[in-house]
C-alpha cells in the first residue's frame, strides 16, 4: 500500500480503535498491520497516540472558537488605525496630561457572558493614577470611564496612549478625542512592553488589590467603583511615594539606573504646578 492509502486507512479505524473493548482491540489491530504491512509495535503506537500536529489540527476548530470568545470578535477598521498613531519611542515629556490607558478583566477563570473591567489610566510624568470599573467593555462605557477620569486628574489630559484593543481603538473614543483636544496613540501590536507604565500600574493598582476573582454584577462593579473613587484613589496617589527612572548610564558592561526621590504622585503634580 502507498503511504497516503496507509494515511487514509488509519484514519478510518482510529476512532473504531479508540473506542473498542481490549478484545476488539486485538482484532483491529491485527487486521491493520496484515493490510499495511506495517511493524506491530509501530501500529500499537501510532493508534495509541496522537501528534503535537495532530492535536494542533483536530483542535484548529475549538480553539478558534475560544480565542474569539475570550479576545472579541470585533477589529478595529484600518482606516481609523491609520488615523492613530503608533508610540514607538519612549516617554520623554516635560508636562503631566499624557497617559497611557489599559483594561484588567475580572472574569476570573470563566471569560464566558458578561463580567466587569477595571480601566485603568496613569499620567507618565507625575505617576497619577484613575481607575474606574465598568460592566463589559462596551464603547461608551469604556469613553464615559475616561471622562471621568479625565475630570478627576489635577491637570488636563493631553494624550492617551493605548493596545489596539477595539475598546480603544474605535470611532467613538476617537470623536471624544477629537472633541476635547486630546492626542490618541496607540502602542504595536503584540508588545506589551510598548504599554509599561500601565502595565505595572495593572499590578500595583488593580491586581494586588481586587486580586484575579470573577466580578460579573453591578453591585461588584460598584463596590469597586467605591473604592476606586476613595480609599485607593487618595492612598496611592496623596500617600504612597515612588522612585522614577531618570535616566540609565552604561559603565563598560554595566547597565546603572539612576532615580530620584521618592515621591507621591501628588508631590509630582503640585511640583509642576508650582513651576
Amino acid at each position: 500500500m502507498s503511504r497516503e492509502a496507509i494515511q487514509e486507512y488509519f484514519k478510518s479505524i482510529y476512532i473504531r480503535y479508540r473506542k473498542a473493548s481490549k478484545e476488539l482491540k486485538q482484532l483491529i489491530l491485527n487486521e491493520f498491520c496484515a493490510t499495511t504491512g506495517c511493524n506491530r509495535k509501530y501500529a500499537i503506537r501510532k493508534l495509541n497516540a496522537i501528534s503535537p500536529r495532530q492535536i494542533d489540527r483536530r483542535f484548529k476548530s475549538r480553539k478558534a472558537r475560544i480565542r474569539k470568545r475570550i479576545y472579541g470578535r470585533t477589529k478595529p477598521g484600518t482606516l481609523l488605525k491609520h488615523q492613530i498613531p503608533i508610540k514607538t519611542d519612549n516617554w520623554d515629556v516635560k508636562d503631566p496630561g499624557w497617559t497611557e490607558v489599559d483594561t484588567v478583566s475580572h472574569s476570573g477563570n470563566n471569560a464566558e457572558g458578561l463580567f466587569g473591567y477595571t480601566v485603568n489610566q496613569t499620567d507618565i510624568l507625575t505617576t497619577w493614577v484613575e481607575s474606574r470599573a465598568v460592566l463589559g467593555k462596551g464603547e461608551k462605557a469604556v469613553v464615559d470611564a475616561l471622562d471621568e477620569m479625565a475630570q478627576a486628574f489635577p491637570f488636563r489630559i493631553n494624550g492617551i496612549d493605548s493596545d489596539n484593543g477595539s475598546e480603544f481603538i474605535n470611532w467613538h473614543l476617537f470623536r471624544y478625542c477629537e472633541s476635547h483636544r486630546i492626542q490618541p496613540f496607540r502602542g504595536r501590536p503584540y508588545k506589551k512592553d510598548g504599554n509599561a507604565h500601565i502595565e505595572q500600574k495593572n499590578w500595583t493598582h488593580v491586581r494586588k488589590l481586587v486580586g484575579w476573582d470573577r466580578y460579573d454584577t453591578q453591585e461588584a462593579v460598584n463596590a469597586m467603583n467605591d473604592l476606586y473613587h476613595n480609599e485607593i484613589r487618595l492612598f496611592m496617589n496623596l500617600f504612597l511615594p515612588s522612585m522614577k527612572l531618570l535616566r540609565k548610564k552604561r559603565i563598560g558592561s554595566r547597565l546603572t539606573r539612576v532615580y530620584d526621590k521618592p515621591k507621591t504622585p501628588f508631590e509630582r503634580a503640585d511640583h509642576r504646578n508650582q513651576t
